[in-house]
């Protein structure tokens, strides 16, 4: 039997591959949180692995967070994930883990690009000063594994997913990514009767990816794929603007006639189109309708909103 180490298996995709960790009967699953690990320690991180034995890993913990975190905390967004994938790279390396599979974003691609974007056009240009801190910090990540693949013949792989959603998630008001953070907002708006506002006008566009679609992806990853960096994504013809997201969880409440938007805030990058084809070449994935993740995603919070992460 395999064992499989998931850093940051508190979180949004780590709850989403334990939901589906009894389907893989090949792999022991050992799910590490930030109690469990302080991951920006090499010290911790080495008597983690000399614990678990890992033979394979899944890299997602980082410090996340939406558009504001990013803008306004660079220093910590770059320090403590530089610090976290350096520690877990080098001891994948120094405990003969058989395969890593790392997580980055695509919103670490270069801010002036063509669309759609793919594999090859990770390191073509500077980010977008939003999120510019963060994004360095991963493509870092990105360069690392491919470092121990051409000098020592690793296979650590560097996945790379559009917009993740789902139950689980981080619900916090501003340092939430787009959808959670609309979903709390339009929850507290009609509890409380007032306007649901969402900052900026709602045009930007995305590819949002259900959470438990990317953890099968990830254990598609782990099991068969062999490319040193791979999209996960849904369809280009799946992108949608933050406005019909919004509309969709503001009908999940039934509230749509109250929702405003406040223009005063910035948007961010207007798109972030990420090309899927290589994944598509390999595995004929059917991904889970926005309308339906937004569904599961609304019932999660509802039902367990007490115990959220807000």
């Amino acid at each position: 039997m395999y064992t499989i180490l998931v850093t940051g298996g508190t979180g949004l995709v780590g709850k989403a591959v334990e939901k589906i960790s009894e389907e893989f009967a090949d792999f022991k699953f050992h799910f590490i949180g930030s109690r469990d690990a302080d991951l920006s320690s090499l010290s911790e991180t080495q008597d983690l692995f000399r614990r678990v034995s890992p033979s394979h890993v899944i890299h997602l913990a980082a410090c996340v967070g939406g558009l504001f975190k990013n803008m306004n905390q660079k220093v910590e967004m770059l320090e403590k994930n530089l610090q976290i994938n350096y520690n877990v790279v080098k001891c994948c390396y120094e405990y003969d883990v058989t395969k890593l599979v790392a997580c980055l974003s695509t919103c670490i691609f270069p801010d002036k690009t063509t669309y759609p974007i793919n594999e090859t056009m990770l390191h073509d240009g500077p980010p977008h000063d939003s999120n510019d801190a963060y994004a360095y910090a991963k493509r870092m990540l990105d360069i690392h594994c491919k470092a121990y693949r051409e000098n020592y013949g690793c296979d650590f792989q560097c996945i790379i997913p559009t917009n993740i959603y789902g139950p689980h998630d981080n619900f916090h008001l501003e340092d939430a990514h787009v959808i959670p953070a609309l979903i709390h907002k339009c929850y507290l708006a009609k509890k409380n009767g007032v306007p649901f506002q969402m900052r900026g006008t709602g045009k930007p566009l995305r590819q949002f990816i259900y959470s438990e679609d990317l953890a099968r992806l990830l254990m598609w990853s782990i099991k068969h794929s062999q490319h040193a960096t791979i999209i996960l994504s849904v369809p280009e013809k799946d992108e949608v603007s933050i406005e019909h997201v919004a509309r969709l969880i503001a009908r999940e409440y039934d509230y749509e006639d109250q929702l405003v938007f406040d223009t005063s805030f910035a948007d961010g990058q207007f798109k972030k189109t990420a090309d899927n084809s290589l994944l598509m070449s390999e595995t004929k994935f059917n991904f889970t309708p926005i309308e339906t993740g937004i569904n599961k995603s609304v019932g999660w919070f509802v039902e367990n909103y007490d115990k959220a992460r807000k």
